[in-house]
């Protein structure tokens, strides 16, 4: 049986008493086997006359959404869940893309037809919690239990082009094999243009899902690979047929060193999504030019320029895939300095070069970036314990107070106007150049500043 509180047991007795019989369905149930915590709750609702009715019968227990009302689906939050109730549906196919479906409302036919229209076995499980039983029409609950992902219905799977990159993203994220015939099916669909179909923020938001909620997010790229789908996230196409030095990269080519990185890349999150969602994709193509840049010179590998060659590949690649600009402003001074950590380690660089870094990208994701590429790797040899180039960047970067943010200027415009200086055009000019001598550490206070404003700018007046 499923635990649930007290306060939900009482809304479904609520119901069961009005003659409707709830089901719970979906990613709650399927989470129940596999020991994840979810507050997102789907109810279907058997024998209910009308979405109005339902209204009626929910709103003692809170103010009901409506927003999904013209889809069949009314919202509430109670009891702590986020809860979706809805009537049983068929879906069939009338054109093209992911939302050319028809869909219709019933309220008498059996859970197994309606748990047909799903996509995977595991998402087809139902538990009534009036009888504290589980419906299982396609073995779900078996296929959990033996690591298999598996489609429901073969005929109407291929109708849904996005149930490619859930397959990819499910097998990740639940460590499934995918079935046979699900990956010939899936291969099917990509020959077939399927991945086209999308809209590129659904494809997108697919990614980040396998990406952000993958314990090895290399299980969905590498099955994405098997089923030939690479080609439409070109150059990640190339990567494995892109060699490595083999005394820096003794795992072998970009691909290999990709799925070790990413996966590198897990433990290393924040916890935030939007930032995490910045540090994946950075980890995902960090190395994107190394296919236009590797070359042999005296006898060995080298991909001169990769970094700052890959921003402009990054960002075309990821505008065919968001409008987010955020996301991609983020992701691309990443690209371009993940191999300043340790270069700058090597180096013995000084205040001024980490100061200058700062203002660049942000110190604390660049250290997350480069120790997942220095980790995403075999290493000839006992393999380190710590990520020393980034240590030091951090306790240096903590002791200059630019872990999260460049240094705020010492010197304002107000400064200048306090100086007697009219605000024009110059202003700019000045301050930038009076930045430019504190990142130098010319001063490191506001009162040393503006002293060297008065020595230095005075010419200006």
């Amino acid at each position: 049986m499923i635990p649930l509180p007290p306060p939900l047991t009482a809304l479904l007795a609520h119901l069961s008493e009005a003659g409707i019989r709830p089901i719970l369905v979906g990613g709650f149930v399927r989470d129940h086997f596999t020991g994840r915590d979810t507050r997102d709750l789907d109810i279907e609702l058997y024998g209910v006359a009308s979405l109005e009715e339902l209204e009626k019968h929910l709103e003692p227990f809170g103010s009901v959404n409506l927003v999904g009302k013209s889809f069949g689906v009314l919202k509430l939050s109670f009891g702590g869940y986020h809860i979706d109730f809805s009537p049983p549906r068929t879906e069939s196919k009338r054109g093209f893309g992911h939302k050319g479906f028809d869909i219709s409302w019933h309220s008498d036919i059996d859970f197994a037809a309606a748990a047909r229209r799903r996509d995977f076995t595991i998402n087809a499980i139902g538990y009534d919690p009036l009888t504290q039983t589980f419906l299982d029409p396609f073995g779900g609950i078996g296929d959990l239990a033996e690591k298999r992902l598996r489609c429901v219905d073969p005929a109407t799977f291929v109708d849904d082009p996005l149930r490619v990159l859930r397959a990819v993203q499910f097998a990740a994220r639940f460590d499934l094999a995918c079935d046979d015939s699900l990956l010939s099916l899936c291969r099917h669909m990509i020959a077939q243009g399927a991945l086209e179909e999308l809209p590129k923020e659904r494809i997108f938001e697919e990614l980040r899902k396998l990406l952000l909620q993958s314990p090895r997010p290399s299980i969905g790229l590498a099955l994405l690979k098997e089923m030939g789908g690479l080609a439409f996230f070109s150059p990640l196409d190339r990567f494995e047929h892109t060699p490595q030095d083999p005394v820096s990269h003794p795992e072998g080519n970009v691909w290999t060193h990709i799925l070790m990185c990413v996966d590198a890349m897990v433990p290393l999150l924040s916890g935030e999504t939007k930032r995490d969602t910045v540090l994946m994709f950075s980890a995902l193509l960090h190395d994107i030019a190394k296919p236009f840049t590797t070359v042999i010179h005296n006898g060995a590998l080298n991909a001169p320029k990769h970094a700052e060659e890959g921003v402009d590949i990054a960002q075309e690649w990821l505008f065919r895939l968001t409008e987010d600009k955020r996301v991609i402003d983020a992701v691309l001074p990443l690209i371009r300095y993940h191999g300043w950590p340790r270069k700058l380690y090597r180096s013995h660089a000084g205040d001024t070069d980490i100061l200058r870094l700062s203002t660049q990208v942000c110190l604390d994701d660049l250290i997350r970036i480069a120790e997942a590429d220095f980790f995403g790797r075999s290493f000839i040899g006992e393999r380190p314990q710590s990520f020393e180039a980034g240590k030091w960047l951090r306790a240096q970067a903590e002791r200059l107070g630019v872990l999260d943010q460049p240094p705020p200027p010492l010197l304002m415009g107000r400064d200048l106007i306090a100086m007697g200086f009219r605000p024009s055009e110059r202003f700019k000019a000045m301050l930038e150049r009076a930045f430019e001598a504190q990142l130098n550490l010319q001063f490191a206070t506001h009162e040393e500043a503006l002293a060297w404003a008065r020595q230095n700018l005075v010419t200006d007046l």
